[in-house]
């Protein structure tokens, strides 16, 4: 055999390389179990053991985060209630007004002669019907026509007022103290009944929007302190101001509005916010999220040792997560939670726990 091999060289190379392999894969299958030996627990008369650290619950504040929409407390989109051209800009976009401030003009063109024909039928038609109720106290005239008399009295009227309040249209007033945000026309344009003309907001105070779920929404009350949070590290305080009465069709979700304070009147309307709704202390434990796992119903549950030195899976209530933890509830008072090999144990399985370093 070794003299075939020595006619033929690349068998012996080739030989000489699987041996070499073949040692290498021994090593590193060696190397794994050790590793593998080292992670898992230790085995202690046939019990694993288990590293375990006390926990006892504390108060906490609940509270709910969601996503907002910080929005202005009031805005309002005016609009032309006549037809007519615009004749003067009375204030420039972007300026404080105050309520009745006229904000745009727009021509008057035959309204205030209309006014004036109006003002003159009222006192002919009302001279006439006093003179029929006079007449008619002497039965000189007829009840049909002192009636008709009066009908034509308030219907002139009727078309007084109706002539006023289409030159009263050609001012364009502020219904409440704002903030003249927008405008659609310039000088000289045309309108017409109906077009949009301008933009005002009242951003003395804000309202900041969400959607709560429907299981969540019956922990809430009006009222109750609400904390903002805005995308640049800024946080607000405010107050729980409205809750809807009946949840979206499509996302089953209710509508809440948290009411903030502006004095400043800051330009936030648009803003995106989170919203921290606080719903009273409870009870809780704070843990790892590392030590949360699953039933095989998909419940998020933690691992304990009981005072039999067997392992619990018990269910708990995921009440918030931030970078420091969890904070859970479900669990007893006074826990000993699995915290080294809870990966490697069952639910009613006999362990041997130890406390985790640090611990006494």
């Amino acid at each position: 055999m070794f003299s075939q091999l020595s006619k033929r060289p690349w068998l012996i190379a080739v030989a000489i390389s699987l041996l070499l392999l073949l040692w290498l894969l021994s090593g590193s299958l060696f190397k794994a179990q050790e590793t593998a030996s080292a992670d898992a627990p230790e085995q202690k008369q046939g019990l694993t053991k288990v590293e375990v650290t006390w926990l006892e619950a504390s108060m906490m504040q609940r509270q709910h985060v969601v996503q907002g929409q910080v929005e202005a407390w009031r805005r309002v989109e005016l609009r032309s209630q006549i037809s007519a051209t615009v004749v003067r800009l009375d204030q420039d976009k972007g300026s404080p007004v105050k309520q009745d401030a006229v904000l745009l003009s727009l021509s008057a063109d035959n309204r205030p002669a209309q006014v004036k024909k109006g003002e003159a039928a009222v006192r002919q038609r009302d001279a006439d019907a006093k003179a029929a109720t006079r007449l008619r106290e002497r039965n000189m005239v007829s009840t049909n026509e002192l009636i008709r008399l009066q009908s034509q009295l308030a219907k002139a009227r009727a078309e007084l007022d109706m002539a006023r309040i289409q030159l009263g249209n050609t001012q364009i007033t502020a219904p409440f103290a704002g903030t003249y945000d927008q405008r659609m026309v310039e000088l000289g344009d045309f309108v017409q009944p109906g077009q949009s003309l301008l933009t005002l907001v009242d951003i003395s105070q804000l309202k900041v929007s969400a959607q709560i779920a429907q299981q969540e929404v019956i922990q809430l009350k009006l009222g109750q302190p609400v904390r903002i949070e805005l995308l640049d590290g800024r946080e607000l305080q405010g107050e729980l101001h409205f809750i809807a009465a009946a949840a979206d069709p499509g996302s089953r979700s209710f509508r809440i509005e948290v009411k903030v304070d502006n004095p400043e009147t800051l330009r936030l309307a648009g803003a995106s916010a989170t919203l921290h709704v606080q719903t009273g202390e409870s009870l809780a434990h704070r843990i790892s999220p590392a030590l949360l796992s699953l039933d095989k119903a998909g419940r998020h549950g933690v691992k304990w040792v009981n005072e039999h030195q067997q392992v619990v899976f018990t269910p708990v209530q995921l009440i918030s997560v931030d970078n420091q933890g969890a904070w859970v509830s479900g669990l007893p008072h006074k826990v000993a939670l699995i915290t080294l090999g809870q990966g490697f144990v069952e639910p009613g399985q006999q362990v041997i726990s130890q406390l985790a370093k640090g611990d006494s």
